[in-house]
């Protein structure tokens, strides 16, 4: 599995690349922080957020001070390493005291969870069930790892999803756990280019088992 790679570009900006696609810049961050506005506006409290990325999710969460307790889970330690020294601006996110961070893969960081204990779980750890940057990343966008996500969940908690684009497959795993799904669109310009990109949410259903 290929690591994580920084690259300042022509144009001065830095750019994350992992396994050797891209996956993210300093410059387009506009759908990362409306995945921490979708559950600040939800009133979430609690959130675990996969994939950590440049940051600006987990910048945009803390900026809220109803944000009590942010678990991270980052699969790649060079990128932690990263902000930690300084290379990628963010030191102050993981020194901040609501911020756990864990490097490990979403999956087990997600299980380890208490049943029920979490007000909302935030999912950006590739470019979506169609464009994988690593290909043992399917699971997460399935309804097995879904269905986790919603035990993990207190009622009324949401799961938010970010995607490249919508995908059938993934619509589905969340009906089968979550209730009011919905896929919000937002238009970015990419490097010249017009793109859009996705957020789909949904709420834990009253009927899904939280004991392990």
């Amino acid at each position: 599995m290929g690591g994580a790679t920084l690259r300042r570009r022509d144009d001065g900006a830095l750019e994350l690349r992992v396994n050797g696609v891209f996956v993210m810049d300093d410059v387009e961050t506009s759908s990362e922080q409306a995945l921490a506005r979708t559950v600040i506006d939800l009133g979430a409290r609690e959130i675990l957020v996969g994939g950590l990325g440049l940051g600006y999710t987990l910048r945009s969460l803390l900026a809220s001070p109803q944000a009590s307790r942010v678990i991270v889970a980052e699969l790649h330690p060079e990128i932690v390493g990263w902000m930690r020294d300084g290379t990628i601006p963010g030191a102050d996110l993981l020194a901040d005291e609501r911020t756990q961070v864990t490097v490990g893969d979403v999956r087990d960081v997600v299980a380890a969870q208490a049943p029920a204990s979490l007000d909302a779980i935030v999912l950006d750890v590739d470019n979506g069930p169609d464009f994988l940057v690593h290909d043992a990343n399917a699971e997460v966008y399935g309804a097995g790892f879904v269905g986790v996500c919603a035990s993990r969940l207190r009622p009324g908690g949401t799961l938010c999803v970010w995607t490249m684009a919508p995908s059938a497959s993934l619509t589905a795993s969340l009906n089968a756990a979550l209730t009011d799904v919905r896929e919000a669109a937002f238009d970015v310009r990419l490097q010249g280019r017009d793109e859009r990109y996705w957020i789909v949410s949904g709420t834990r259903r009253d009927d899904v088992a939280t004991a392990d």
